[in-house]
């Protein structure tokens, strides 16, 4: 009975000194004291108020049985906000989640080498944001992201968030350069909506996800994320609600309704987009690039569902500003009250004179070569002027 009773009160000293703590902060100050003491299971929760200008990396390392939470007193109750040319939370650890942080009117700028981000997510694995808000947040530099994903880390997620009326932004970017590219990122059931016109001259800017930033050098990166069951409203930030610009990504059951833009394949290969509903708005999927499968969307009252694009080169070894779409499969759509359903050969023989860098980017100018080797079948049309149109 004693070597029994020494067991046991060995097991609760032990499972004392394991057991997860909760830390509560209100201050920058105050969390970063706590950074190096975090472990495998804790909680940080931010007490309720307003915020501004903090800037808090986070290289705990949690598990996946049990990770580090991060998480307001009360959803929608910690809010921050004003100017900041910092990160405000950078996660650069293990199975972290952000959660229930309201970003509200911040205003990200440059100072110093230094450009204000929300939330980086940055060579960070198995780290989640999940149900923030983002709400009429400022970039006054243009290319801003809202949120970022970069570096090499992997399988990070971005969910049940909310982006509503940002202002000359990027709401969420996946940064991929020549030195990193994240894997199996994940955006899913997250709310985009109320995204005006951005303001720069050349009307770029503005997307509501892109997933890489250069298709013409680095369009062959294969970030292999998933952006499924999201949703679009009236967002019109610029003509790519979604702009992929890079390989082997996958769309799946997003909704978009009244949209002043499309979902993009601007560059990449080797894209899946499935499964999605465009309702309303000026265009549905617009197709550069090799080896997409386009099947099971739902897309009506829109003027042209579907375009496959002219380019200036072909395949997924030239240099090309805009590559043709090819070897691409068109299927099992559905497309009702629409004046053209596929549009095979659009932007034939626009000349991009003087309209980018050459040097940069060693591509012809015109584009003037036609898709080709398309598979296009079972697709049905429903109150549609022309059907499948080739230019």
């Amino acid at each position: 009975m004693k070597k029994l009773g020494f067991y046991l009160s060995l097991f609760f000293m032990l499972n004392q000194t394991v057991s997860a703590a909760t830390y509560r902060v209100d201050s920058e100050d105050a969390f970063k004291k706590i950074i190096p003491k975090l472990v495998a299971g804790d909680e940080v929760i931010i007490a309720n108020g307003n915020y501004e200008n903090w800037s808090i990396e986070i290289p705990s390392q949690g598990t996946t049985e049990k990770p580090i939470k991060i998480s307001a007193e009360k959803k929608g109750e910690v809010i921050f906000s004003g100017e900041t040319t910092r990160t405000i939370f950078k996660l650069t650890g293990a199975h972290l989640t952000l959660s229930g942080i309201k970003f509200n009117e911040c205003i990200l700028i440059k100072n110093n080498g230094s450009t204000g981000i929300l939330i980086d997510l940055n060579n960070s694995t198995y780290c989640s944001i999940t149900d923030c808000i983002f709400t009429k947040n400022i970039a006054k530099i243009q290319y801003s992201p809202l949120v970022i994903v970069s570096g090499n880390g992997n399988y990070n997620k971005v969910n049940k968030c909310l982006f509503m009326g940002n202002i000359d932004s990027q709401d969420l970017q996946v940064k991929i350069t020549k030195e990193s590219c994240p894997q199996f990122t994940l955006i899913e059931y997250n709310t985009f909506m109320q995204k005006d016109k951005v303001s720069w001259g050349n009307g770029n800017g503005g997307e509501c996800i892109q997933i890489g930033q250069d298709p013409i050098l680095l369009g062959n990166k294969e970030a292999n994320a998933t952006v499924s069951k999201n949703k679009f409203y009236n967002c019109n930030g610029e003509n790519e609600i979604i702009s992929n610009k890079s390989s082997k990504n996958k769309y799946l059951k997003n909704y978009f309704e009244s949209n002043d833009g499309e979902l993009v394949m601007r560059g990449g290969h080797d894209c899946i987009i499935e499964e999605n509903t465009f309702n309303g708005g000026t265009g549905g999927i617009r197709v550069n690039g090799t080896g997409h499968t386009i099947n099971n969307n739902k897309i009506s009252n829109i003027k042209t569902a579907i375009r496959l694009m002219y380019g200036m080169t072909k395949g997924k070894n030239e240099t090309g500003f805009y590559i043709a779409a090819s070897d691409c499969v068109v299927s099992n759509n559905k497309i009702t009250n629409a004046t053209i359903g596929i549009l095979v050969g659009d932007s034939k023989d626009v000349d991009w004179t003087g309209k980018f860098d050459t040097t940069r980017y060693p591509s012809p100018v015109m584009q003037n070569i036609a898709p080709y080797n398309n598979k296009i079948s079972a697709n049905t049309f429903k109150k549609v002027k022309a059907t499948e149109v080739v230019q």
